[in-house]
Parts: structure tokens; C-alpha cells; sequence
């Protein structure tokens, strides 16, 4: 058996970065960043969210840099070989699944009008 699940809520870092393609798919990148409490810190973990098709359309339309988000999604690592030394990188990735809005439409431009979480 394998499980590979993953929830986060935190707070958006940058405006939706969204591509369309050619064969109808829509594409979404955000990076959330997420408190982890430490005696010693009280900095951000960062994560790349990859969003796709519908889900990606509702992110591009309500979330902003800022915007209070959680998100369920599977673990996954890009990929490529560098172009100055061709050694293989790898970066985590997040592909979410679901996206829910927690923040008020006073956190930002563009939220939701209702407070209450909202599911896509």
C-alpha cells in the first residue's frame, strides 16, 4: 500500500502564473508559503503549486498574492537536465487537486464575497 497526500494552508506568495495550451488545458503555478512553529523561527516553508484544467481557471480568476488558500494535492518532483553542466535536477512539486478559498474578500482583490470556505 503507498499513500501520497498532501494538505497545506497558507498564504499565496506571487499572483497566478497561468499558460493556456493549445489543446484546451489551462495550467496554474503559485507558490504558498506555509509557518512551521519553531522555538527559534517563526519563517515560511515555500511550496510550488501546480494547478491544472478547472481548477487552475478558478485559482487564475480569485487567488492573489496574499490570499489565505488550502489546498489537497500529491507530491510529485520536475525533472530536467541543466543546460550548463547537464546534470539531472529535481525540484518538489505539488499537483493540487483541490483548492479551497479561506480568506474574505477583504484580503484581497478579487475574493470570494463569502467568508465561508469555498470548495472546487
Amino acid at each position: 500500500m503507498s499513500i501520497n497526500i498532501v494538505t497545506l494552508v497558507g498564504r499565496v506568495g506571487s499572483d497566478p502564473d497561468i499558460k493556456y495550451f493549445e489543446s484546451g488545458s489551462i495550467k496554474c503555478r503559485l507558490t504558498l508559503a506555509v509557518r512551521r512553529r519553531a522555538r527559534n523561527s517563526d519563517e515560511p516553508d515555500w511550496f510550488t503549486l501546480e494547478l491544472w484544467d478547472k481548477t487552475a481557471e478558478v485559482a487564475g480568476n480569485y487567488v492573489r498574492k496574499g490570499s489565505l488558500i488550502g489546498i489537497k494535492g500529491s507530491l510529485k518532483f520536475d525533472t530536467w537536465s541543466d543546460r550548463q553542466t547537464g546534470a539531472t535536477r529535481s525540484a518538489p512539486i505539488i499537483r493540487v487537486d483541490q483548492l479551497d478559498l479561506l480568506g474574505s474578500k477583504r484580503d484581497g482583490e478579487g475574493g470570494m464575497t463569502d467568508t465561508s470556505p469555498e470548495h472546487f
